[in-house]
C-alpha cells in the first residue's frame, strides 16, 4: 500500500498524505513496520537538527503541519520553530492563513502535539481554534466544511479514539474524488471484521456479568458492563489484544462496583472491614463481611485468580502481583475519601490530589492494561509503572480533574467528598468559574506532559505508552461535556452503537 505505483519516491508529500489516510481509516495497525520505515526515511532525508527541511514549493502550511504531526506522533523530536514563518511583522500568527482552511485545520491538529515551552504552538492552537470556530458560525461557509471543522474542534486527532475516528473518516473518505478504492474497501472490511470480534467478546463478558447477578444482589450499584467494555475498547481494539480486553474489562467492572460500595452504600464501619479484607486478599476474610460485600469480594478474588491462571500459561505470573498492589492502592484511596466524608473534613487541595489521582483508577487500569500486552510488558516495565512515572501521573491528573469538573454538581448534591473544585476554591478564595478555568489549564499541562513522554527515546516500549495515551483519550471522549459514564444515554450510547452495532455496507 505504501509503495503504490502512483507515488514518487523522491517526494515525501504523497507518502505522508497516504499515511494520514491509513491512520485516520484505522488500518495503520496492519502497516506499522511500513509506516515506521517510511517516516524514518523521511526523517533522515528531510529533517536536519530537528528542523523540517522541504523544497520551497512543498512548504505550504497544510503539508508542513501534517508532516510535523506525523513525525511527532511517531516519537521524533521535531522543532516547532518551522511555524515561525507563518507569523507577521508584529510577531503574531499571520491573518493570511485564515484563507487556507485546510492549512488551518492541519495546523490546529499539529498544535495539539505541543510540549511545555512551545509558545508558537500555544499561539497557533488559540489562533486556529478561534478562527475555525468563527468559520462554523458564518453562512458563507459551506455546510459540509462547517461539519468537518466542527468535528475537528470537538475531536482533535490527538484526543480521538482510533475506532471512533475510523468510523467517522470512512464516511468522509469515500466522498473524496481521489480516494483509493482498495484502501477504502480494506477499511470497511477491517472495521466490520473487528466489530464482529468485539461483539463476540462483549457477548462472552456479558454472560460472566449476568452470572454474577449484581443487579439483584447489589441493586444500588451501576450496571455499566457495556460502557466498561467500550472504555477498554478505547484502550486497545486490535485482535491480538482480545485477552487483554477481557481481563481489563472484568477488572474495571469490579472496580466500578467497589466505587459504588465506598461512594454511596457502605457504612463507615463496613468499609473498614472491607478495606482490611481486600488488603489481606484471603478468602477466609469473607466471614467478617456483610452479605452484600461478600458477593463483590468473591468476584474480585475470582477475577484475579482467572488472570493468574492465564498468566501462568505465558510464564508471566509476576505481573499479577503488581496489578493486585494497584487494586489495593485504589481501594485504600477510596477508604481515605470515605474517612474524609465520615469526619466532614475538607482536605487541602494538595491532600486531595494525592489521594484523588489514585482513586480515579488510572494507576490501577494502566497496570491491568499491561497484563495482556505480552512479552513487551516485562517485569522491568511493571517496575517502571510501580514508580508512578510522569506520564501516568499526568493521565491520572487529566482523568481526575475532567471527572470532577463535569460531575461536581451531581456528586455534591448526593453527599460526596469535596472535589478538586471545593478544595481549590477554599485554598485560593476564588469563584467556581475561576477554579474550573484553572483546572482546565492543569489538564492542558497534563496533555503536554503526555506528549513529552511519548517522544523518543522512551523508557518503555512505545505500545505500552499508547495504552496510557488511549486511556487519556477515553476520558476526553466521555468527560469533556458531561459524565458520559454515569449518564450514558446520550453521546456514549451513540458511540457504543457506532462501534458495536452498525457495520459499513460494502
Amino acid at each position: 500500500m505504501l509503495v503504490h505505483p502512483s507515488i514518487d519516491h523522491n517526494k515525501p508529500l504523497p507518502k505522508i498524505y497516504l499515511i494520514d489516510s491509513i491512520q485516520r481509516l484505522g488500518v495503520n495497525y496492519h502497516f506499522e513496520q511500513e509506516i515506521n520505515d517510511v517516516l524514518q526515511l523521511i526523517h533522515n532525508t528531510y529533517v536536519q537538527n530537528g528542523t523540517i527541511i522541504l523544497e520551497e514549493e512543498e512548504k505550504d502550511l497544510h503539508s508542513l503541519a501534517l508532516l510535523f504531526r506525523l513525525l511527532r506522533h511517531q516519537g521524533y523530536r521535531i522543532s516547532s520553530d518551522v511555524f515561525e514563518k507563518f507569523k507577521d511583522e508584529k510577531g503574531n500568527i499571520s491573518e493570511t492563513i485564515t484563507k487556507d482552511v485546510e492549512g488551518m485545520l492541519s495546523l490546529y491538529e499539529a498544535a495539539h502535539f505541543r510540549v511545555h515551552g512551545e509558545q508558537i504552538l500555544d499561539e497557533a492552537l488559540q489562533f486556529t481554534s478561534s478562527h475555525l470556530q468563527l468559520m462554523t458560525t458564518t453562512q458563507l461557509t459551506p455546510s459540509s466544511l462547517a461539519a468537518k471543522v466542527n468535528h475537528s474542534l470537538r475531536h482533535p486527532l490527538l484526543k480521538s479514539l482510533p475506532r471512533l475516528m475510523a468510523c467517522h473518516y470512512i464516511s468522509i473518505y469515500q466522498q473524496h474524488p481521489s480516494h483509493h478504492k482498495t484502501l477504502l474497501d480494506l477499511a470497511k472490511l477491517d472495521f466490520n471484521m473487528l466489530q464482529k470480534l468485539h461483539q463476540k467478546e462483549v457477548g462472552n463478558i456479558s454472560k460472566w456479568w449476568k452470572e454474577l447477578d449484581f443487579g439483584t444482589k447489589l441493586p444500588f450499584a451501576r450496571n455499566r458492563m457495556v460502557e466498561c467494555y467500550f472504555w477498554i475498547l478505547g484502550v486497545y481494539f486490535e485482535p491480538c489484544y482480545s485477552l487483554a480486553r477481557k481481563i481489563t474489562t472484568k477488572v474495571i467492572c469490579i472496580a466500578s462496583i467497589l466505587d459504588d460500595i465506598y461512594d454511596v452504600y457502605g457504612t463507615f464501619e463496613e468499609l473498614q472491614l472491607f478495606t482490611k479484607a481486600i488488603d489481606r486478599w484471603d478468602i477466609s476474610c469473607m466471614e467478617s463481611l456483610p452479605e452484600y460485600m461478600r458477593y463483590c469480594y468473591q468476584a474480585l478474588l475470582d477475577v484475579y485468580e482467572e488472570i493468574e491462571k492465564e498468566m501462568m500459561k505465558q510464564g508471566r505470573a509476576f505481573c499479577v502481583n503488581y496489578a493486585k498492589h494497584e487494586m489495593k492502592r485504589l481501594v485504600q484511596a477510596y477508604f481515605e475519601e470515605a474517612k474524609w466524608l465520615n469526619s466532614n473534613y475538607t482536605p487541602t487541595f494538595e491532600e486531595y490530589m494525592v489521594i484523588a489521582q489514585i482513586s480515579c483508577g488510572y494507576f490501577m487500569l494502566t497496570a491491568t492494561s499491561f497484563i495482556g500486552m505480552g512479552s513487551i510488558a516485562n517485569e522491568e516495565a511493571f517496575q517502571w509503572l510501580a514508580n508512578d512515572p510522569k506520564i501516568i501521573r499526568a493521565s491520572a491528573l487529566i482523568c481526575r480533574l475532567m471527572d470532577d469538573v463535569v460531575s461536581n454538581e451531581l456528586e455534591q448534591k448526593r453527599g460526596h467528598v469535596a472535589s478538586a473544585i471545593e478544595c481549590y476554591m477554599k485554598k485560593h478564595g476564588v469563584t467556581k468559574e475561576e477554579t474550573i478555568e484553572e483546572l482546565k489549564r492543569e489538564v492542558i499541562s497534563g496533555w503536554k506532559d503526555i506528549n513529552e513522554e511519548c517522544l523518543g527515546p522512551t523508557q518503555v516500549a512505545k505500545p505500552l505508552l499508547m495504552r496510557v495515551l488511549n486511556l487519556c483519550r477515553v476520558i476526553d471522549v466521555l468527560y469533556t461535556e458531561s459524565d458520559g459514564y454515569a449518564n450514558s444515554e446520550g453521546a456514549t450510547k451513540d458511540y457504543i452503537a457506532a462501534l458495536l452495532l452498525n457495520p459499513f455496507h460494502l
